[in-house]
């Protein structure tokens, strides 16, 4: 049974309201025995999201033949993946392994902002790749010159500035928050609708707006994919032949799954009710299923349905087994 710990003994008093130095971690289990077995589960999802990913971009890194947009946005998704799964589930497996649950005031801001700034620029780069297939299926004669070199750049960039800028935002107004209902965060990680829940009733009023214009902004972002496919469905029905149809719409499952997986996981069930008074173990299987679920799955979601990228993986693998002998 998961025990709530208060920690009050680091606390400060200032004008009747106390400044944090550290959270406890809500953990999945007081019994020894069951913290190494998730410390051990842990680490082998973690490898595997990191050889995936990994795999996936050296595969493409060294095949001249996917030097193209669609797999150019592949690898930046790849990384932004490994870079999110590392902000979480590491502090957590030495939590485990140490038997503590404790991250210090920085540290937890820290995790807060990465977190954010990953997750945010993966959905803004899924938006980016949605409208690529848009362009490459509904628009083929234009596509190389819309989607060219310096384009696809400048794109990819304004996925990763838009997710600095966001997280920067939320992280400057939790800054600002005062904690006063104690210092157990109901998550095996730090992330803001747990981090309200803690403080003050007068000062989180404007990081309140702050979530609502982030939703906002993503519901734009799904309404772009949305029309995108809207669009894309309407041209692949078009053409004429079966085989046609099916090439056309099977450049596009990949995505579309890795959408799917990104917004069922994450973005419903974790911000769209940031206020919810659910129970601790809702919140950390929530946690669990965005935290570690797209990263581990995107690669094998893209590596099973995409016959080049197989095709590229068999290569590097083969060609490391005969440089080995």
């Amino acid at each position: 049974m998961i025990t709530r710990i208060i920690h009050n003994g680091l606390k400060k008093k200032m004008s009747n309201q106390t400044t944090m130095t550290e959270f406890l971690l809500l953990g999945f289990s007081d019994v020894r025995e069951l913290q190494i077995l998730l410390f051990g589960g842990f680490l082998v999802i973690y490898l595997a999201a990191l050889m995936g990913n990994l795999l996936i971009i050296t595969a493409i890194a060294l095949n001249h033949h996917l030097h193209t947009p669609m797999y150019f946005f592949l690898i930046n998704l790849s990384i932004l993946d490994v870079g999110s799964i590392s902000v979480t589930i590491p502090k957590s497996m030495a939590n485990s392994l140490m038997n503590t649950r404790y991250i210090s005031y920085s540290g937890c801001v820290t995790q807060v902002f990465f977190l954010l700034f990953l997750v945010g620029a993966d959905f803004f780069l899924l938006t980016v790749m949605a409208y690529d297939r848009y362009i490459a299926i509904c628009q083929p004669l234009h596509y190389e010159r819309v989607m060219n070199k310096g384009a696809c750049v400048q794109m990819a960039a304004s996925a990763w500035v838009s997710g600095i800028l966001s997280a920067a935002l939320h992280t400057g107004n939790i800054l600002a928050i005062s904690f006063c209902k104690g210092n157990t965060v109901d998550q095996f990680f730090c992330e803001i609708p747990q981090l309200l829940k803690l403080a003050c009733s007068d000062s989180y009023l404007t990081e309140t707006g702050v979530i609502f214009f982030s939703v906002g902004l993503l519901l734009c972002c799904f309404v772009l994919i949305l029309l995108s496919y809207v669009q894309i469905i309407t041209t692949v029905l078009r053409i004429p032949s079966q085989p046609g149809r099916h090439k056309a719409f099977s450049t596009c499952l990949p995505h579309l799954t890795v959408v799917s997986l990104f917004i069922s996981t994450g973005i419903f069930p974790a911000y769209l009710n940031p206020f919810s008074s659910s129970s601790p173990n809702h919140d950390l299987l929530v946690g669990v299923l965005y935290a570690l679920v797209p990263p581990m799955m995107n690669p094998i979601i893209y590596s099973m349905r995409n016959k080049e990228i197989k095709a590229a993986i068999k290569k590097l693998i083969v060609w490391k087994l005969f440089t080995k002998v």
